[in-house]
């Protein structure tokens, strides 16, 4: 199933839960009107704990590290050849 999708069923499960809400009367209207301001502000902050999450554990690679080290030295090399002053080492 497409990511698309799935966030289509799931904003119209959400939606559906909402109005069964308000048509009800379980929750005070007052309270229900106020759901999806809710809703933004918990996906917003299980946006931000994923990036923490995903930011606490990046990956090294030091295999691709030393692959670009050796792609640096080589373009500098490439470049002193042809006259161009890529700084000191």
């Amino acid at each position: 199933m497409k990511h698309i999708v799935k966030i289509m069923a799931i904003l119209v499960a959400i939606s559906a839960f909402w109005v069964g809400l308000l048509q009800t009367s379980i929750v005070p209207r007052s309270h229900t009107w106020l759901l999806p301001i809710y809703f933004v502000v918990s996906l917003g902050c299980y946006g931000l704990l994923m990036v923490g999450v995903g930011l606490m554990q990046f990956p090294t690679c030091p295999r691709e590290a030393l692959l670009l080290q050796e792609d640096i030295t080589e373009a500098k090399d490439f470049l002193k050849q042809k006259g161009v002053d890529v700084g000191s080492d």
